[in-house]
């Protein structure tokens, strides 16, 4: 297990019980007494450190090194699925995975940011930051859900969209902005979990659903909470603060009405156990599922208009006239 910062109070411990294990093996000695309350003593720091998380602390659980990637949420939860590859126009881009897919009894086509497990594999997946191929791939699929009338379901995890000069010049921005033009319109149910990092553009691409929902740790936002401070507090330090201004967690895109639902995590955060993660998220799938199959594809897509249309409020405030003494 990789642990971060937040974790390392719960990282001494469970390193002790290791050792404790490893000891009464080798030595043939009853150490369950001293597990057990060790077991137990994690137990209750997990409950009070995840308890009470702050904004910038879900950031980092949402980063964790070893989160649930989509193939792993794929991998857990799918039968039977087939990746498919490239845009059919430049390449095939490794951020973004997707294909064919049987979640329960329901074929559907599953498309997600997909980040690496280690160096090598992060720069493979070029961190989960995809190009516009990337886009254009899952478009294809996306075209391909409507045509076989196949529910899609997406899973974001990124920390944006690639801002690299090549990326930039095969049309970046149109490819994301074509993405959420045609997801608004299409015929098929679709599904949004944002299972980690939602970053900007490069999330909102994937995710023009139906019904978008959020891991208890995801976060979702315009921008990095690093980012913010360092142009709005000239301060990339004061991310901590940042992240509270912007209301990116889950609890906060619920009360805002951004997302449906937010999904449960397994104590300790989505990295403690993948197959629990998966079947978090495969329940409301599946329920969704259930509810959006009575709808006409006229109606999915409406639904889905209007749902995004009325996101964001405003003010509006009369100024009083020149010279007025009010």
């Amino acid at each position: 297990m990789e642990y971060i910062p937040l974790e390392k109070p719960i990282a001494d411990l469970e390193l002790r019980i290791d050792e404790l294990r490893r000891l009464a093996t080798s030595q043939a000695i009853n150490l369950d007494r001293e597990i057990g309350e060790l077991n137990e003593k994690a137990k209750q720091l997990r409950q009070q450190i995840f308890s009470a998380l702050t904004p910038y602390e879900s950031v980092q659980l949402a980063r964790h090194p070893r989160r649930p990637t989509t193939i792993d949420l794929v991998g857990a939860m799918c039968s039977n699925f087939i990746e498919l590859h490239g845009d059919r126009n430049f390449y095939d881009d490794k951020a973004i995975v997707g294909g064919i897919a049987k979640i329960n009894t329901f074929p559907v086509v599953i498309i997600g940011h997909q980040k690496g497990k280690d160096t090598k594999d992060c720069i493979y997946r070029n961190f989960g930051m995809p190009k516009p191929e990337g886009y254009r791939k899952a478009l294809r699929l996306m075209s391909l859900a409507e045509r076989f009338g196949l529910p899609i379901v997406t899973l974001i995890n990124t920390p944006g969209a690639y801002p690299g000069i090549g990326a930039e010049e095969r049309g970046q921005s149109e490819a994301i902005a074509k993405n959420i033009m045609v997801m608004a319109r299409l015929k098929v149910p679709i599904i949004v979990i944002i299972v980690g990092e939602g970053g900007s553009g490069g999330a909102l691409a994937l995710g023009v659903g139906n019904r978008v929902h959020m891991l208890k740790t995801a976060f979702y936002s315009v921008i990095s909470p690093e980012g913010c401070a360092s142009i709005l507090m000239k301060d990339a330090s004061k991310a901590s603060d940042a992240a509270v201004a912007m209301k990116i967690t889950a609890t906060d895109a619920l009360s805002l009405g951004i997302i449906d639902s937010i999904v449960d995590e397994p104590e300790g955060g989505a990295h403690r156990s993948i197959d629990i993660t998966a079947q978090h998220i495969k329940k409301q799938i599946l329920k969704d599922l259930m509810e959006l199959k009575a709808l006409s594809p006229n109606d999915l897509s409406e639904y889905r208009i209007k749902k995004f249309l009325a996101m964001g409020q405003f003010v509006e405030k009369v100024l009083p006239h020149k010279g007025s003494l009010s």
